[in-house]
């Protein structure tokens, strides 16, 4: 059946409108992982409308997508926010983490393609770059590309929700891995990345229980840098897995 000329017109007028709304999307998600929005901060639908040329509606849709994702707290009659990170959320996510990348990776191992490993090994080049050139919001958003292709290369419809989830606040807390302050620091994030290769040549010999193993150290190697985000330098932080 044809379409007609009004029919056509109107999604002309619409796609620049969805444009915007992806590019706020990925704006949002771009500030709230690189901690450019703090943990709690208020979000102001009307000046985002403002800043991404859009009315409120499409503004308000994005922000049910994004609470459904974790990236924001919505409550009745309040100002969305930035989803919070205090001690509960934080406990359950090292709680969680290692079940997570643990599962997802070996799944990968077990389930990836030759083209889904080619395109993580290219994610993994701009990782390195980023490390080596002490770029540090490109470090935490490699290091997010990195686990969220590996999870999709798991093929578990099941996990990739929660891994996505853990996503957020691992790249929140990895402002703080990612930011060396003394040399014992650099030296484990230089191993980080290195886990990172070695957690690809463990795919690609389909060796799921040395995948598994190396990312659970990876998820270790981090915890101790990580948890200083809920404590003062000095402090202990004891979080058990």
């Amino acid at each position: 059946m044809k379409r007609n000329v009004e029919e056509l017109d109107r999604d002309d007028a619409q796609a620049p409108s969805q444009d915007r709304k992806a590019t706020l999307a990925q704006a949002l998600r771009h500030r709230i992982l690189r901690m450019e929005l703090a943990p709690g901060a208020s979000l102001d639908e009307v000046a985002l409308a403002e800043e991404f040329g859009l009315s409120r509606p499409p503004v308000r849709e994005l922000m049910r997508q994004m609470a459904a994702e974790g990236y924001i707290e919505l409550e009745a009659n309040r100002t969305a926010r930035v989803a919070s990170m205090n001690y509960d959320s934080l406990r359950n996510y090292f709680l969680a983490a290692p079940l997570i990348y643990v599962a997802t990776t070996k799944l990968a191992a077990a389930h990836a393609t030759q083209a889904e490993i080619d395109g993580l090994k290219r994610i993994q080049e701009r990782f390195r770059a980023a490390v080596e050139g002490n770029a540090v919001d490109e470090r935490v958003l490699e290091n997010d590309h990195f686990h969220f292709a590996i999870g999709k290369m798991a093929h578990n419809p099941y996990l990739l929700p929660s891994l996505c989830r853990l996503l957020i606040d691992h790249a929140r807390l990895g402002k703080t891995f990612y930011q060396p302050r003394d040399e014992r620091m650099d030296a484990e994030l230089a191993e980080a990345v290195q886990q990172h290769e070695d957690i690809i040549d463990a795919i690609q010999r389909r060796d799921a229980d040395a995948a598994g193993e190396i990312v659970r150290e990876h998820v270790y190697l981090a915890r101790r840098n990580m948890a200083s985000y809920v404590a003062p330098e000095g402090v202990a932080v004891a979080i058990e897995f």
